[in-house]
């Protein structure tokens, strides 16, 4: 189904929902595809939550811990960066 962005931004939770059924939707602007969304179909098999109950994963009921990246200081500012790269 093609749908224009002014439409998609008009009615989003109809559009979301029928994504959610199954509906292929295509973005268009002047008439041009430019995006599609599809929607995330139901697990039917929580492996995530078998992993755990299994005993193979374990949650904490934190936030995830990312890698620790330390910066140094004295480097280039990024918004030097940017505005050199604009010219």
């Amino acid at each position: 189904m093609q749908v224009s962005i002014r439409e998609l931004k008009a009615h989003l939770s109809r559009y979301l929902a029928q994504a959610r059924q199954g509906t292929a939707l295509e973005i268009t602007s002047h008439r041009r595809i430019v995006a599609r969304v599809t929607g995330v179909p139901e697990s039917t098999t929580p492996v995530l939550g078998a992993l755990i109950a299994s005993g193979g994963a374990q949650w904490g009921g934190g936030k995830p811990q990312g890698a620790h990246i330390a910066l140094s200081p004295g480097g280039t500012l990024v918004s030097r960066m940017v505005l050199e790269d604009r010219g």
